[in-house]
């Protein structure tokens, strides 16, 4: 290990420094290695498999009197996922100012209205827990921005300070707030580097200073039990005026770095980036498939199957899979349809045409939802982001007489879809639940994302899903149906093989086959509202048996399936 981390040090601040920032990051290491190993031999499995999912949530999502919401959120997840889930992304969890918690007040403390470490602790010896590094940027009421802002010199280069007016129009903007904000130190007034809003700070990593104190978190959250690390708008966090400051190669060595580290002391720990960008640089996070993350979002599946579902064609949808590569066998992609964040544009762009992505945002509005807009290059505003519940998005406004079921029936066959593709798939907390967008609290806090992330309380959510006939009890109950025959079946492995068949543009097929060939699994979705005349059979020209395994509505009996009703998905087992 003390090669690689060298050899990376050296590449990113230079041969000279590498040795003692080298030696400083295995004597931390060291600090960390006993607690960091007993979570590894807790939690033995090195790989994931068919049985692995994951939920998103907030710590806060359920509300129980003065109970912690993190006891509370254990409780609700035992009594009603604990068979079905195996993994558990928690927002984060820290104190913080702004951002729904991605304002990182204090990185080693839990926020006291969540609860405790201990909190944290009962829920990583039942799941495999997903913590957030936001290491690009720290709250501006953090003691670290405090610090400079009072001349503290621990402090005095932690931040990205720019003097005059550079030439920062190539950089690439996520947002369309400013760039740069003034902030005023005891020393004078200042423009500091700010990505994202005045309240998030970003982190000058070209001090090695700050790099060491990123480790000691990275490392301290192993030790607590972490399983997976999300790194958080990782593509971020090397700046260099003159370039896009984005993709750099400084960043990528960033996640190698990270990647020595776990395969040393934590080889059970998987690294997902977050990187909300188009397709191609997206999978280049990837690196050469061994030596940076273990899983990517896979943020282009989103507005693809939404595009799909919305139109009733799955042209586009099966083009692009049909296309997917990994780059070794031992990574893959986080899968997922909704999350605490909006649906983002900008991983279509060359995948559907400029009309294509104008009409889902029209849609979005149309269907109740918001847009979020970010800063070109130029000056002007694109939008980049789709703020709606995804059942919502999935509910046709112009046809007033449709049945809400219908839309829970595009609803479950879009997470159905998701569930087939090769990767860990991750479900959020309101769409695992059947909510529906909360409008009212993104107008009132002016936060277009606060439409799907609405928390609630213990008793109102429970009430709902004792209710055999809510939307909220269907849904639970129809993908916990679809997670649990999954779990069951080798050839939904995250590594298997995927084969996107070529069918009618009302229809998408893949074929998914386990790692060892034992298992051959047909996913076959109508995503129209008209009736797919299509013989499975067709499809496995090869073979010349399925059985069925799941299909969201009655199959004919002893008679091959000819054609599949609106929004009906099959999966069965192919076998000669």
């Amino acid at each position: 290990m003390e090669s690689e981390i060298f050899e990376h040090i050296s590449f990113i601040y230079g041969e000279a420094a590498a040795h003692d920032i080298t030696r400083r990051i295995l004597e931390t290491t060291q600090k960390y290695k006993s607690a960091v190993t007993k979570w590894e031999n807790r939690h033995p499995k090195q790989t994931l498999t068919e049985q692995d999912s994951m939920l998103i949530t907030y710590g806060d999502q359920l509300q129980n009197g003065s109970e912690p919401p993190l006891r509370t959120l254990k409780n609700f997840l035992d009594t009603h996922i604990k068979d079905s889930i195996s993994a558990v992304h928690l927002l984060p969890f820290f104190p913080y100012s702004s951002d729904d918690g991605f304002s990182v007040i204090d990185y080693y403390t839990v926020d006291p209205a969540l609860g405790s470490w201990n909190n944290i602790t009962a829920l990583a010896e039942e799941f495999d827990l997903m913590f957030d590094a936001v290491f690009n940027h720290i709250s501006a009421k953090s003691a670290w921005f405090e610090g400079f802002l009072d001349g503290d010199p621990r402090y005095a280069d932690f931040f990205i300070q720019v003097e005059g007016e550079p030439e920062l129009s190539s950089v690439v903007r996520p947002r369309s707030l400013p760039l740069l904000t003034k902030v005023q130190t005891k020393t004078g007034e200042t423009k500091v580097w700010t990505t994202f809003s005045p309240d998030q700070i970003d982190l000058n990593l070209q001090n090695p200073e700050v790099l060491l104190a990123l480790i000691d978190v990275f490392l301290f959250y192993l030790s607590k039990g972490a399983r997976f690390i999300r790194l958080d708008a990782i593509t971020f966090i090397w700046k260099q005026i003159g370039t896009s400051c984005i993709h750099l190669p400084q960043t990528h060595r960033l996640v190698q770095l990270m990647r020595s580290l776990t395969n040393e002391i934590a080889p059970g720990v998987r690294i997902i980036t977050e990187t909300n960008v188009p397709h191609k640089d997206n999978i280049s996070y990837f690196g050469d498939g061994t030596n940076e993350a273990h899983l990517v979002y896979n943020f282009t599946l989103s507005p693809l199957t939404l595009h799909a579902f919305q139109t009733g064609c799955a042209t586009e949808l099966t083009r692009w899979a049909a296309e997917l590569e990994l780059s070794h066998d031992t990574v893959t992609f986080l899968n997922f349809l909704a999350s605490h964040d909006g649906i983002g544009l900008n991983p279509v762009k060359g995948i559907l045409a400029n009309e294509q992505i104008n009409a889902l945002v029209n849609r979005t509005t149309a269907r109740g939802g918001f847009i979020s807009y970010k800063t070109n290059p130029d000056g002007s505003l694109a939008p980049y982001e789709m703020n709606i519940n995804y059942l919502d998005a999935l509910i046709d406004p112009a046809d007033a007489g449709e049945p809400l079921m219908t839309a829970v029936n595009r609803f479950v066959a879009a997470h159905a879809l998701m569930l087939s593709m090769r990767g860990l798939p991750a479900v959020y907390f309101h769409s695992l639940f059947g909510s529906r967008g909360d409008r009212i609290g993104a107008e009132t806090s002016g936060i277009n994302r606060r439409i799907n992330r609405e928390k609630f309380r213990l008793d109102q959510i429970e009430s709902e899903l004792s209710t055999h006939s809510s939307i909220r009890s269907t849904i639970l109950s129809q993908l916990k149906s679809l997670l649990d025959v999954r779990r069951e079946h080798p050839a939904f492995n995250p590594y298997g093989i995927q084969q996107v068949l070529e069918t009618t543009p009302q229809t998408f097929a893949v074929l998914r086959v386990s790692p060892n060939a034992g298992e051959t699994c047909l996913c076959l979705f109508n995503v129209s509202g008209d009736i797919a005349n299509i013989n499975p059979h067709d499809l496995i020209k090869d073979k010349n048996r399925l059985t069925p395994l799941y299909s969201n509505k009655p199959l004919p009996a002893g008679s091959p399936i000819r054609a599949l009703q609106p929004y009906q998905f099959l999966w069965a087992r192919v076998s000669d």
